[in-house]
């Protein structure tokens, strides 16, 4: 009930700052009616809608579409005053904002980049732009344009987009009730190379960085299953997981043009800043180098319990990937999965093992049962209780494999189901020390 009222108050505000938005150019009368009127009607659609939210669900897709209409409105209001200001001035003697074609066009372009989908992003700015030239005989405020685009866009995208990309599973769980989730999260907004030492203090486990001869899995037995046969892996391939430090990687990234922009405005804006999931940019990049450990947290019978494979660039030290390997049973069946810590969360995928031709060993996040695939989870500080989200919009499979007496890996990944990126691994035993 506490959280239903927290829910409900924080609506209402959302919808007094929409109201005095959209009545804004009208009066103060006005401006004081349509907060009082936002801020009741969108508390009230708030708390029908979590009245009628079941367990496991997020609320009704009406109420979150009434929601970003309401954070569009004071964004266009404050679009409006800028293009109205001295600075811009210059451009509109004037002084008129923007109006609300250009307004709508942007919203709707933003909407549609937050769906991520390419399909969905292109779809945004044409949205936006029609409901702008639907608006533009009745002068229309940018407030009104910007609620209006945004919520024209999710209305169409609803409609022409049935297929949830991000379906909530589990909310407010044990661990032990999703099996298929690595729940250990980033105590603080950096991640990075020392994580697993940090997490050694939290846990209280003994660390020891940089183990000589370890895996990322205890043994491949442990995945044996219906579709996998650990005895017919080829024994360097069995090497490599089990014994992975005794080998070094070199990364060869091809990225897909199409996600360029997209990725390098997520490496800038996040990647970086978290020291998480840093994937080189190009293959010149690439050739600096790639350093690879091991990291272990164990048990006080001496058992390790973390397994975190961190690489990092040789030249600089900068994080790549801070992953938390773990195999488990489920159903006769063995799975990997590898947590990828962030603040107060854990983005995990959680792969299928299945053999391939000449000895090689498929992992795969895409698959008919019920286990694989990739979940975002918040972990309550507090309590250790786990809010889980299935994103079934990205997918991922790993071959790695014999070829010519040597090792090789690629590392695929789709994203709505359009290849975007595959890592091309070479890897060669370490020399001896």
């Amino acid at each position: 009930m506490k959280e239903r009222i927290q829910a409900a108050g924080f609506a209402g505000a959302l919808g007094a700052l929409a109201g005095a938005a959209l009545a804004a150019g009208r009066g103060r009368r006005a401006v004081v009616a349509g907060a009082v009127a936002g801020a009741a009607g969108l508390a009230a659609a708030d708390a029908v809608a979590r009245a009628r939210q079941r367990p496991n669900e997020i609320p009704a897709l009406w109420s979150r579409i009434l929601a970003s209409g309401a954070v569009a409105a004071p964004l266009g209001w404050v679009a409006d005053q800028v293009t109205r200001g001295p600075i811009l001035r210059g451009r509109n003697a004037r002084g008129e904002g923007l109006g609300p074609v250009p307004v709508a066009t942007v919203a709707g372009a933003a909407a549609g980049a937050l769906g991520l989908r390419p399909q969905k992003v292109a779809l945004g700015p044409v949205v936006g732009a029609a409901v702008g030239l639907s608006l533009r005989p009745s002068r229309a405020s940018a407030a009104v344009a910007a609620a209006a685009a945004v919520v024209g866009y999710r209305t169409t995208a609803a409609v022409l987009f049935r297929d949830p990309q991000v379906s909530l599973l589990a909310e407010r769980v044990k661990p032990e009730d999703v099996p298929f989730v690595v729940p250990l999260a980033s105590q603080t907004r950096y991640v990075g190379t020392d994580y697993v030492r940090s997490l050694a203090g939290v846990l209280g486990g003994t660390y020891a960085p940089a183990v000589a001869d370890i895996g990322i899995v205890a043994s491949l037995d442990e995945l044996a299953g219906p579709s996998f046969d650990p005895a017919g892996v080829d024994p360097l391939v069995r090497e490599f997981y089990q014994h992975t430090t005794r080998f070094a990687l070199d990364i060869v990234p091809q990225w897909r043009l199409w996600v360029r922009p997209g990725y390098l405005l997520y490496r800038t804006l996040l990647a970086r800043p978290l020291g998480q999931a840093n994937v080189p940019m190009s293959q010149r990049e690439a050739q600096r180098g790639v350093r690879s450990r091991i990291d272990t947290i164990s048990d006080v019978d001496g058992a390790v319990s973390v397994r975190g494979w961190i690489r990092s660039r040789a030249d600089t030290g900068e994080p790549i990937y801070v992953g938390i390997y773990t195999t488990y049973r489920h159903q006769g069946r063995g799975y990997v999965s590898v947590g990828f810590p962030l603040p107060q969360a854990s983005f995990t995928a959680t792969l299928a093992p299945s053999a391939r031709p000449g000895g090689g060993l498929v992992l795969d996040s895409h698959s008919e049962l019920d286990q694989p695939g990739h979940y975002l989870t918040y972990i309550d500080a507090a309590t250790g209780e786990l809010t889980t989200a299935a994103v079934r919009g990205f997918a991922e499979r790993l071959d790695v494999y014999v070829a010519a007496g040597e090792l090789r890996a690629e590392h695929a990944f789709w994203v709505f189901g359009l290849p975007f990126l595959v890592l091309h691994y070479r890897i060669s035993r370490k020399p001896a020390d």
